[in-house]
This record gives structure tokens, sequence and C-alpha cells, in this order.
């Protein structure tokens, strides 16, 4: 079965962390006593922020700016557009496109297109996370119809089944648009396995063309891309329900309110309530909990717990859950089709070709956050491609958003088990990207809220998850963080973080990330300065990219008061160069 496959987790015996020889350590010593200080970064330097840029750039970053200010044009941009393509005619639009809003956010239309931007970037220390923009222009009531299609299980929709999955990770026709409420990521809705075949290639071709652009690069994927949603939903409600059984037993045993990390239980008791539950007989429970699988403590943490359930029972066979109120096992659905199950092997298949892809180009795969309803199953997905393919160095990176209450014990779960099982811990930290929806979700089917009550909460949040990574950095050389974030504060706090842990730029343990046509006052100084940063770059044909791009300019919209401030050192260096009659600036 393909689940089977995915719970699977521990078919092979952990790696151990490598030791360094003698010789090794003497040599790390030696270069730290004379490695340099972090260097120090001013934000506010327009003539080294804006080195890489032409003043006619930055009168049209000032331009879309400005327009992305203006609220009358935003709610009719669409009409807009349409009025501007039927007057122009195509080949004129996209060429006004080009010079305003495309062209500062999308990086070109094709591979070959893109490659003078992503190595001007580089010369100037700027990497590349290279994201195929492509998303379908659905009406709202077809993108409705398709979710509510493909979320959905044949026997659910019949008779002969019933939708047992909790409230959370059932699909609802008001969010059938997973576009509402989103303003900056990509949307996929599923079609057929034909689509998920195109979108894969097009991510194959990303792959190449980021590799051969330059080195050290990323691409950015997305899994709802890459099959029937049905399933993420399916498997995200069954990890979800272990793992709150797995504290409602340490409730029991008087641990409640323990980070997940922290938390361990008695092996003694846990026996008992798995026997309770008729997982397995007394006799086999006992032969589980043993000094080769848990060690000696006599106690069993949350890692612990996942293995002994993905490895011992075999719940995949019908995606058995355990009832919190009966304490029975009960299966989430009646039953799978065979198309079904293969929907499920190919997602498998096309990740696994991808991660292959990128391994061989030397380029690391992102895969982005989606929905809380969906996340779950992608983190676990993106585990399990980081202990295959991360053994040398982080090839897959997964993202943690950190508007969500529980990202602080998912982020140190996932490093603490790389560190037992001798994996390359690599993440990218967000805020996140669909807080309004998710909040508005919660309100409208009836499920706690998952996401932090205010932005206050949120940034404490990351700063929380961004401290404990960068101090595990310093422990273990080979994970690695990308910090993408728009907010000065962060990037110095980052910083102050690294110079205070001794985390050198050179050590490439952590790097930075921002998007494509925003904050290059942040990017290019940490670039020129040494440390490692990326933008996050769009490409694609016009018409296929629009639907973002009109997004985008919502995004810029709702952050005009952080944006005041890149507005007013863009005209600070063009008034710079106009006083210095360096107007004319070409960027060598």
């Amino acid at each position: 079965m393909a689940l089977r496959r995915v719970f699977l987790l521990r078919s092979a015996a952990p790696r151990a962390q490598p030791a360094a020889s003698p010789g090794a350590v003497r040599a790390w010593g030696a270069a730290e006593a004379v490695r340099r200080p972090v260097p120090v970064v001013d934000f506010s330097n327009t003539q080294e922020a804006y080195r890489s840029r032409r003043s006619w750039e930055l009168v049209r970053n000032l331009l879309v700016l400005r327009l992305c200010a203006s609220r009358v044009l935003l709610v009719h941009h669409e009409q807009l557009f349409h009025v501007t393509r039927k007057l122009l005619g195509q080949r004129m639009f996209d060429r006004l496109m080009k010079m305003t809003v495309y062209g500062q956010f999308v990086a070109g239309e094709d591979q070959e297109s893109i490659r003078p931007l992503i190595q001007h970037n580089k010369a100037f220390g700027v990497g590349s996370i290279l994201d195929y923009g492509l998303e379908e222009d659905l009406s709202h009531e077809e993108a409705e119809r398709k979710e509510m299609e493909s979320c959905t299980s044949e026997a659910e929709r019949d008779s002969s089944g019933t939708n047992k999955r909790e409230k959370q990770y059932q699909v609802h026709p008001a969010f059938g648009d997973r576009r509402d409420g989103v303003i900056c990521a990509r949307t996929y809705f599923y079609a057929n396995e034909a689509k998920c075949d195109n979108y894969m290639e097009n991510l194959l071709q990303t792959i190449e063309a980021s590799g051969g652009a330059s080195d050290g690069g990323f691409a950015a994927i997305k899994l709802t891309a890459l099959g029937r949603p049905q399933f993420l939903l399916q498997f995200s409600d069954v990890l979800t329900r272990w793992r709150r059984f797995f504290h409602q037993m340490a409730a029991e045993q008087g641990q409640s309110g323990r980070a997940a990390v922290d938390t361990k239980l008695e092996v003694t008791v846990l026996q008992e309530s798995i026997a309770k539950m008729g997982i397995a007989s007394r006799a086999e429970i006992k032969g589980w909990f043993t000094p080769e699988t848990l060690g000696v403590s006599g106690t069993v943490d949350l890692l612990d717990w996942n293995s002994l359930i993905d490895s011992r029972t075999q719940l995949s066979r019908h995606l058995v859950v355990p009832n919190v109120q009966t304490g029975q096992l009960e299966p989430l659905l009646s039953r799978f089709t065979e198309e079904e199950e293969q929907q499920m092997k190919r997602m498998l298949q096309r990740m696994d070709v991808l991660a292959k892809k990128a391994r061989d180009a030397g380029v690391r795969l992102m895969i982005d956050a989606e929905q809380s309803y969906f996340q779950p199953a992608i983190s676990r997905l993106a585990l399990e491609m980081q202990r295959r393919f991360n053994v040398d160095k982080p090839l897959i990176f997964n993202t943690f958003q950190c508007y969500l209450k529980d990202a602080y014990d998912n982020v140190t779960m996932d490093m603490e088990l790389a560190r037992r099982e001798g994996w390359c811990f690599g993440a990218k930290l967000v805020r996140g990207a669909y807080m309004a929806q998710e909040r508005a979700r919660a309100v409208e089917i009836g499920y706690e809220d998952p996401v932090n009550p205010t932005y206050e909460a949120t940034n404490a949040m990351y700063h929380r998850c961004l401290n404990y990574v960068l101090e595990e950095l310093k422990r273990n050389p080979r994970a690695e963080v990308m910090v993408a974030s728009h907010n000065e504060d962060t990037v110095s706090f980052t910083l102050r973080r690294m110079e205070e842990l001794g985390l050198h730029p050179d050590d490439g343990q952590v790097s930075f990330g921002q998007l494509l046509g925003m904050c290059d006052q942040i990017s290019f100084p940490l670039g020129q300065a040494g440390f490692p940063v990326y933008k996050y770059v769009p490409y694609g044909p016009v018409m296929e990219v629009l639907p973002y791009l009109s997004r985008r300019a919502l995004e810029n919209s709702s952050i005009m008061t952080r944006a005041q401030r890149e507005r007013q050192l863009l005209w600070q260096e063009l008034r710079r160069r106009l006083r210095t009659g360096n107007l004319f600036h070409h960027p060598a």
C-alpha cells in the first residue's frame, strides 16, 4: 500500500553522526581562533543597498509601490488589466507589464530569459530560489468545484462511506477557493493526474535552470501541485490524532503544558494504555519497548512514539486513528478505490523524481508551506525526503510557518529527530501566508484557531523558533536555516545572535530570503557583506503569471506602512545620484 511506505519511517537503522577526527578538531579550533567577526551591515546606506540597480529601475520600483498603494487601482486592477489588453493588444500589453509590475516582481518568461537577472544578482552576492509561476486563472465557482471533488473520496461521496474526519480536515464549500484571503502564495487546484505530471515536468526544467544559472541555488515546490489533495487531508488528520493521543496520555501522567520535545511518558503506564486499546497483545507490546529500540531510560518521547506507531502497527492499511472518547481504534474511511490508491503512489513517485533531479543538478529543494489542514502531511513527506537525501548536506528544506501555535514544537521535534538519526536538518522560517483565511475558516467550520492570536505573538514565536535553531546550529555544523523575512528587526536580531553565538556567514549555516522586487535595502547589503541571501524568483509567461501578480500587488498594499521606509530610501538614493551627477549610474 502507498501509505504504508509513508508510515514505516524506521525501515532502516538510524545513521549515527560521524565523529570528527582529532586532526579535524584541531584544524577547526585553529580556524576559530583566527575567524573574523560577523560583518556589520548598515541597512540605511542607500549607495550600497542600490549599487546593483540603475536609476530607471529605482524609478520603476517607486512607481510600482505607489500604484500598489492606490486603493482605487487595486480594487479595479483586474478590470483595468482586461481593458488595457483589449485596447493595446496582447503584444503591447505584455510590453507594458514588463515595464511595470511584471518587470518588478518576475524574472522573465522562460529559463533562458531569466539567466541574465540571476547572474547579475549573483554578482552582487544575491542567489535565487526559482519558482515557476504558472497558475490557472479559474473562476471562483470553478475553483470551488475542483476543490470539493478532489478533497472528497469516492466512499465519502456515496452512501457506502461516512466522513469521520475531524472538522479541520474536511473540505468546506465556503473555503473551496483557497485563493481567498491569500495575497502572495500561488495556489494549485487538482484537475487530473496529467496536470500533475505537467507541473512536475515544469519543476524538472526549473531545477535544471537553477543548476545551469548559478551554483548553490534553490527551486521551490508545492506538494498540492503534485497530487490529489484528498490524500494530504486524510494523512494530516491521522498524524494529528495520534499526536493528540500522545499528549492526552502525557496529561494523564501529569505532564500537560510541556514543550513536545521535553514530554516523556513512563513506559509501564504507556504499555497498559496501548493494551487497553487493543492495538496488540500485552506480550507483543512488551517486545516493542526494549533497550535496543528505546534505550534504558524507561520513558518514551514523541519521536519514540511516532516510530513505534508507524513501524509496529499496520495503521496504513485502513488509516486507523484513536478515538479519544472511547479509547478504541477506528478506521478513518471505510475503503479506498484502486484509483485513489494509485494517486497516492504517484504523488510519492513525483516527489522522488524531483529530489533525485535536484541532487544530480546540485540544486536544493524548498518545500513551501501551505494551509494548516494540509501541513502535517506536507511536513511528514518533507521529513521523509530529508531522511533519504539530506545525508551529507541539506538538500531538502522544509518550511515552518511561525504564525501557527505549534510552530515551536514542530521545529524542535524535527531538529531533534535529525540529530538522533544523523541526517542534515534544513529549514526555512517564515511568518506565514494564510493567516486571514485560517482564522475565518476555523470560526466558520467550528474548530480551534491554529493561528497565534496577534501579530506580536507571531513575532514572538518567530524569534523563539529562530533563537532555538541558531543555538542548535552552533552545536551542529551540518544544519542550515533560511531566515525568510522582510522585517529589518528580525534580520538585525539574527545578526546579533550570530555574533553572540560565533556563527560566521562563511559557514553557510544561516541564510536570508526576500521576494524579488521587494526589500532590496535588506537583501543586497547582506549579500555584499558576505552573508548567504536569496531572492524568491518567480518566472513564466505574462498571462500565466498574472494571477500571481495580482496578489503580489495586493500584498504590497497590505504592507504599505512597512514599505514606507523602502520608498524613503529609494527617493534618498535618487536624490543622492542627482546631486552627485551620478544619475546614469551603471552597475559594475
